[in-house]
C-alpha cells in the first residue's frame, strides 16, 4: 500500500467526522480519490488533520482548507506550514469553509469572515 494512502486512511475517521458538516457534497471514497490524484491534499498530523485544495479564479489563487478534523491544537499547528505550502503554490491567501465556530477560534490569528453560505435542499 502506498504511503499517501495509508496516511490518508490513517485520518478516514476524522475526515468522516467533516464531512459529516459538508453538506453531503462528498464521501470518504471522493476524497481519498482526489488526495490519491493530486487535486486535494492530505495534511495528517497525530491527532488530527486537514484536507485542502487549490482554487484558482481569474485573479488570484487561493490554498482552501476543504475538511479539518481532530484535535483543535494540532489543525492549528498546521498553520504556518500551510501558509508557506500555499505560497510556493502560488496562493495569495487562505481560506476556510465550516461551522461558525471557525469564526471564532481563528479570529485572533488574523483571519477574517469574507462571507457567509446558505443552503436549502431542493
Amino acid at each position: 500500500m502506498n504511503e499517501l494512502l495509508a496516511r490518508t486512511l490513517m485520518c478516514k475517521k476524522w475526515i468522516e467526522d467533516a464531512l459529516a458538516y459538508s453538506g453531503g457534497t462528498h464521501e470518504f471514497a471522493h476524497v481519498l480519490q482526489c488526495i490519491l490524484n493530486g487535486t486535494m491534499q492530505l495534511w495528517p498530523s497525530d491527532r488530527g488533520c486537514m484536507v485542502t485544495e487549490i482554487v484558482t479564479y481569474p485573479q488570484k489563487r487561493v490554498l482552501h482548507i476543504f475538511l479539518a478534523g481532530g484535535e483543535l491544537d494540532q489543525i492549528l499547528d498546521m498553520e504556518e506550514s500551510l501558509i508557506q505550502w500555499g505560497k510556493s503554490q502560488g496562493c495569495s491567501s487562505l481560506t476556510l469553509a465550516g461551522r461558525k465556530g471557525w469564526v471564532r477560534t481563528l479570529k485572533n490569528r488574523d483571519w477574517n469572515e469574507q462571507f457567509s453560505v446558505v443552503g436549502k435542499e431542493i
